[in-house]
């Protein structure tokens, strides 16, 4: 066919096409980073349940492990009470979405200067965003009740740090609020009573024309726990752990005839009232914290490991359930578990230093019961859980417990007489962690059964060794889980780049074959 001579202004109609499809390729690739911005933003609009992570600990993992650790527990979201550099590193290019937290000894300099401000932003956001998922900074903790002389230069904080996100673009990506107590809350049941502490509207009322005006959220830390602490034979224990009531024990606010169930609610529901009083009700609440400590003093009964478990577990299911508050049912409000691991070098009272779900060597302190809740937190895993002895004991006392494991409390001890298979290695704590096990799984892995006067701990590693298979082991079918799971995830972010190569393929290939016969 013989070339036409065409015109230099006139472009042919399949190079035209050509172009459109380069143009439409090029434009679609710059605009799938943004994409991803908006389905983060979209995933964290549904509920969830993370963790605060404190640092006041005697063993707190080497940050790369501490990031292994929270995706084997399928943990995606966390609070931080700074922002170490060596853990934001660390969590770069994983999918866990992290609060960091301004200390409340910086709040006078970033307060005070736009150029701190400016610098923190840089430092601590600027050089991990977007590789690591910063979804918000807390401003300060509990400011209003713990270092009220601070109170002043909270908003100017908070104001200066959301500029120099401005000045980065990220304002609408990372959201900036403050941590309040309950207590900045007055009459706060029944909940249609609940109004802000005046002493504070001056530093209030323009927090909540920001967080408005921002899309932020209100930060509370809300604990039932102290509730119930402040407020003995008025609010019931069922009341404080979301266990199920019958309708003569649930709480009713007179004035709405609405019914709480939990007390954790109708907190949450105090803190909406509270806004509207100020004429703010587009504002969500976020609960920084919440949890329950599982030992105490003497002054503390009620802090206990089955305590512990059955509030944090049904905080998971309600928050899972989606089922909102009774005067919200539509919202369901997103929750950060105080706390993720024992700190052990808190000051007393006990309790200060047991809100953990975890000791610091990643050992649990109890497994919570969240069955249905997904794949979030391994360590739901009452079928793959052990007792063992603890490190440290002395002898005499690790032996008095295993001759009450083998004797009183009836566990199979044949396995460790000489000869069997689990003789070796021939002591004392290796006899008892077999018996402690055997009692363990003899009473059906019931809470209190792995404890023999705290000389015993719950363990989701198998102890099997060699020939010595322990009673409830399954370590082939951890491995296969495992696997399969990793396997899982690896072919799901194989599955996304695939198709994106393949679509970019697909039509080149197409291009390629209108055009050839042409050129």
């Amino acid at each position: 066919m013989p070339v036409t001579s065409m015109s230099s202004t006139t472009v042919p109609p399949l190079l035209s096409f050509f172009f459109i499809v380069i143009f439409t390729l090029s434009i679609s690739a710059k605009s799938w980073p943004l994409s991803q911005d908006n389905k983060i933003q979209e995933q964290d609009r549904d509920p969830f349940v993370g963790f605060n992570i404190g640092t006041d600990l005697s063993s707190l993992l080497p940050p790369p492990d501490l990031v292994k650790f929270l995706q084997t527990q399928k943990i995606n979201h966390i609070r931080l009470y700074d922002a170490d550099p060596d853990l934001l590193k660390a969590l770069s290019k994983t999918k866990i979405r992290v609060i960091i937290s301004v200390p409340n000894n910086q709040l006078l300099a970033i307060g005070s200067s736009n150029a701190t401000a400016a610098s923190w932003i840089g430092r601590n956001v600027v050089a991990y965003y977007p590789e690591t998922l910063i979804t918000a900074i807390s401003v300060g903790d509990e400011v209003l009740t713990t270092v009220p002389s601070s109170a002043p230069l909270l908003l100017p904080a908070i104001e200066s740090l959301y500029n120099a996100l401005v000045a980065s673009n990220l304002h609408t990506l990372i959201k900036v609020s403050t941590p309040h107590a309950a207590s900045i809350m007055m009459d706060t049941f029944p909940p249609s009573q609940a109004y802000f502490n005046q002493t504070w509207l001056s530093v209030i009322t323009p927090l909540l024309r920001f967080l408005s005006k921002t899309g932020s959220p209100l930060m509370m830390n809300l604990y039932p726990y102290y509730v119930y602490m402040q407020n003995k034979g008025v609010v019931p224990l069922d009341n404080c752990l979301f266990e199920p009531l019958t309708p003569a024990k649930e709480m009713v606010d007179p004035n709405t005839l609405l019914h709480y169930t939990n007390v954790l609610d109708a907190m949450v529901d105090a803190a909406y009232v509270s806004m509207k009083n100020l004429n703010v009700s587009d504002v969500v609440v976020l609960v920084t914290e919440t949890g329950w400590p599982s030992s105490g003093d003497k002054q503390e009964p009620h802090a206990t490991i089955d305590n512990a478990d059955t509030y944090n577990s049904n905080l998971i299911k309600h928050v899972f359930d989606r089922t909102g508050t009774p005067l919200h049912p539509e919202m369901t409000p997103s929750v950060y578990i105080y706390e993720l691991f024992n700190e052990d070098k808190r000051a007393p009272p006990v309790s200060e230093a047991s809100w953990g779900l975890f000791y610091g060597n990643t050992t649990p302190i109890y497994l919570l019961h969240v069955s249905g809740s997904g794949t979030f937190l391994a360590n739901d895993t009452t079928n793959k859980t052990y007792c063992v002895a603890m490190d440290g004991v002395d002898g005499k006392t690790l032996q008095a417990a295993l001759d009450w494991a083998c004797g009183p409390g009836r566990a199979n001890c044949s396995e460790i007489q000489p000869g069997e298979s689990c003789y070796q290695p021939n002591n004392v704590k290796g006899h008892a962690s077999f018996a402690f096990n055997s009692y363990y799984q003899k009473e059906g892995r019931a809470s209190g059964s792995c404890d023999f006067k705290g000389v015993a701990m719950i363990t989701t590693t198998d102890p099997s060794h060699g020939s010595c298979i322990f009673p409830g082991s399954k370590k082939v079918g951890n491995k296969t889980q495992t696997v399969v799971n990793s396997t899982q995830v690896a072919a799901g972010e194989t599955s996304s780049r695939s198709f994106s190569r393949g679509f970019c393929a697909s039509v080149m290939i197409l291009v390629t074959c209108v055009l050839l016969p042409f050129w």
